[in-house]
């Protein structure tokens, strides 16, 4: 009886707590509701039919978009493995694997956004400051993500290779990289596509990309182009996603 009585309180706090949050929101506001709705609706019909005139200028600029994404993410991988390494505490210990989280979480405390307005003050308009941006960011998220699949490879298996006494570069080369192969290859296909989806916004502050006509439609108020330039985005993303998928179907080990 007193677990179950422990149970309605804790839900009865939380959902307290929800409700509070949502009201200091505007969630309860009926008229900003509506007046909201209203113009979501208006807006809404503005996007349709699509402007395919653009098409052609378009593609170009998402190919650019591809292009700091990628190599953004690249860039991202390369310093990401090691740092990863560095972070996780079965391989470096305490006082280092502290010190490199405490790096990364400086890191990832800048948003991709923030970082891409940085270089764009020092390096200039265009797809440069987009691309430096995204690998930034892309360290910080990865290198987190790394450490804790090297610390989740199971210890038992770990302390048996140390006993026979190999060396730290093997253990990394031959048992931590392999058990943790699928994790890094999957956030790397998801890395990839979360960049190109960002490096469309990164074009809103000049760096680049399909995201600098994007803020142009919005700001003529030419909504049609601007459904375009989604929808050619959302065809990528979607794109990246299939060929991600089948690439860990066919390469990656599949979980027994």
């Amino acid at each position: 009886m007193n677990y179950y009585k422990g149970n309605l309180l804790s839900t009865a706090i939380f959902s307290g707590i929800v409700l509070y949050l949502a009201h200091s929101v505007g969630f309860f506001d009926i008229n900003k509701l509506a007046s909201g709705s209203k113009n979501l609706i208006i807006f809404s019909a503005d996007l349709f039919p699509p402007d395919f005139s653009v098409t052609e200028t378009l593609f170009y600029s998402t190919l650019e978009t591809i292009q700091m994404a990628l190599l953004g993410t690249i860039i991202g991988f390369v310093l990401a493995l090691p740092l990863g390494l560095m972070g996780a505490r079965n391989i470096s210990g305490g006082i280092i694997s502290a010190v490199t989280r405490f790096f990364l979480a400086a890191i990832r405390t800048i948003p991709a956004l923030l970082w891409a307005i940085i270089f764009v003050v020092a390096f200039g308009l265009g797809p440069l400051p987009g691309t430096l941006g995204l690998a930034i960011y892309s360290i910080g998220y990865m290198s987190k993500l790394y450490y804790e699949a090297f610390e989740a490879v199971d210890r038992e298996v770990i302390e048996a290779v140390r006993a026979t006494g190999i060396s730290r570069l093997k253990e990394i080369r031959f048992v931590i990289l392999p058990e943790s192969m699928n994790h890094i290859l999957s956030q790397l296909f998801f890395m990839f596509e979360y960049n190109v989806r960002s490096s469309a916004i990164l074009g809103f502050v000049g760096a680049g990309g399909i995201g600098f006509y994007m803020i142009s439609y919005i700001q003529l108020f030419q909504y049609q182009k601007l459904t375009t330039a989604i929808l050619l985005t959302l065809a990528v993303v979607l794109i990246i996603d299939f060929v991600g998928s089948r690439i860990r179907d066919r390469y990656l080990a599949q979980p027994s």
